[in-house]
C-alpha cells in the first residue's frame, strides 16, 4: 500500500483551458479519500490524473516517493473501480476477476487463490459461475471492485462507483464497502463521489473542490462542523446551511450580531473589537434552530412544511434576494403551515461568516 503527494499539480486542456490549478495533497497509507463538489470542479479528471489515464500538465504527483508523472498506469499499481461496470459480458465473474492476472501470467494455483479471497471478502462466492446479466447491479458492482483486489494495488480509485444503482443498492454497496475498507485497513483509496452521504460516512478526510482548487480538506465532522467558507457549509449537509445577513454588535470570546431582519444571534466564535460593526452572513444549519418563544435569530411565516417521519421540514417564504430559509425540527409539526415561527439557535451552532469566509479561518 502506498502514500500519495501531489504538488502543485495542475490541469489545462490545449493549451489555454485550465479546469485544476495548484492542488497540493498528501494521502497517508490506509487513508480513504473522498473527492467532492460540484459538477464541473474537476474531481474525476483529478482522479484520473492519478491513475495515469490523464496527463499532468503542471506539477508532480508521487507514489510512495517517487514521481510517477510520465509513467504508464500500468506501471503505477494502481486499480480503478469505474462509475460503470465494465464487465466482460462473455466470461464468469471467476473469469473476468481472474483476467488481469492470467494477463500477468501469474501462476493458476495464485490466480485461484486472490480470486477465491477476494470473492470471499465481497460475498460473491455463490455467483463465481455466473455471467454478468445473471446478476443484479450491486453484485455486478462487487464483481467490479473484485476484479481491483486481486490485482493487490498500491491504491484503489473508485469513480462514483455507486451512480448506477437504485436508493437501496446505493446504500447497501455503501456499507458493504464500508466493511471492505476495514477488513482492508492498510489499504489506501480515493474515492470520486458526489453523494454527500457517501463522503460523510464513508471518508477518513473529504477533500472540497471548486474553482480548480481545493475549497478545504477535513474529517468529515470538521467540514461538518466547521466549515472554513460559505461555500463548504452550505456544500456539506442537506438541506444546506441557512446564511442570514446581520452586524456584530458585541466583540469578545462570545460573538453578537443584529440580525438585518430583526433579532440576535450570539455564536461562540470570538472577535475582537476591530471586528465592531462588521457586516456578516449568520450561518445556521437547519437540524441547528431551535423553535423559542423569546430571543430569536430568525421569525418568518412557515409556506411549507414536510413530515419525514423523524423530523419535519419547514419551508420559510422567502424574503429579499436571499435564499428561503429551512428549519429541521424532530417530530411532526404539520400545525405550523401558515404560521409564524420564532427560531433561534445554540452559540455553538450558529456560524459567523464575512466576505464568504468563516471569522475562524481568518
Amino acid at each position: 500500500m502506498a502514500n500519495l503527494k501531489l504538488t502543485n499539480v495542475e490541469k489545462t486542456y490545449a493549451g489555454a483551458v485550465n479546469v485544476l490549478n495548484n492542488i497540493n495533497l498528501d494521502i497517508k497509507q490506509g487513508e480513504l479519500i473522498v473527492f467532492v463538489g460540484p459538477s464541473g470542479c474537476g474531481k474525476s479528471t483529478l482522479l484520473r490524473m492519478i491513475a495515469g489515464l490523464e496527463k499532468i500538465t503542471g506539477g508532480t504527483l508521487e507514489i510512495d516517493g517517487e514521481m510517477v508523472n510520465d509513467m504508464p498506469p500500468a506501471m503505477r499499481g494502481i486499480a480503478m473501480v469505474f462509475q460503470s461496470y465494465a464487465l466482460y459480458p462473455h466470461m464468469t465473474v471467476r473469469e473476468n476477476m481472474s483476467f488481469a492476472l492470467k494477463i500477468a501470467k501469474k501462476p493458476q494455483n495464485e490466480i485461484d487463490e486472490a480470486v477465491n479471497r477476494a470473492a470471499t471478502m465481497l460475498q460473491l462466492d455463490p455467483y463465481l459461475d455466473r455471467l454478468p446479466k445473471a446478476l443484479s447491479g450491486g453484485q455486478r458492482q462487487r464483481v467490479a471492485i473484485g476484479r481491483s483486489i486481486v490485482r493487490d494495488p498500491k491504491v484503489y480509485l473508485f469513480d462514483e462507483p455507486l451512480s448506477n444503482l437504485d436508493a437501496a443498492l446505493r446504500v447497501a454497496t455503501r456499507i458493504e464497502i464500508a466493511q471492505l475498507k476495514e477488513q482492508m485497513p492498510e489499504s489506501t483509496m480515493i474515492y470520486v463521489t458526489h453523494d454527500q452521504v457517501e463522503a460523510m460516512t464513508l471518508a477518513s478526510r473529504i477533500v472540497v473542490l471548486a474553482n480548480k482548487g481545493i475549497a478545504q480538506v477535513g474529517a468529515p465532522l470538521e467540514l461538518y462542523e466547521r466549515p472554513n467558507s460559505e461555500f463548504v457549509a452550505q456544500f456539506i449537509g442537506s438541506p444546506s446551511m441557512n446564511l442570514l445577513p446581520g452586524e456584530i454588535v458585541g466583540t469578545g470570546q462570545q460573538t453578537t450580531i443584529k440580525m438585518d431582519r430583526g433579532g440576535t444571534a450570539v455564536s461562540d466564535y470570538p472577535t475582537t473589537d476591530a471586528d465592531m460593526g462588521l457586516k456578516v452572513n449568520v450561518g445556521v444549519r437547519p437540524e441547528d434552530f431551535l423553535e423559542t418563544d423569546g430571543e430569536h435569530i430568525f421569525e418568518g411565516k412557515v409556506n411549507i412544511t414536510e413530515a419525514l417521519g423523524e423530523v419535519t421540514l419547514l419551508y420559510f417564504e422567502k424574503q429579499g434576494d436571499g435564499d428561503a430559509v429551512i428549519g429541521k425540527l424532530p417530530g411532526i409539526h404539520a400545525e405550523l403551515r401558515g404560521k409564524s415561527v420564532k427560531l433561534g439557535a445554540s452559540p455553538d451552532k450558529v456560524h459567523v461568516f464575512h466576505n464568504g469566509t468563516s471569522l475562524l479561518y481568518r
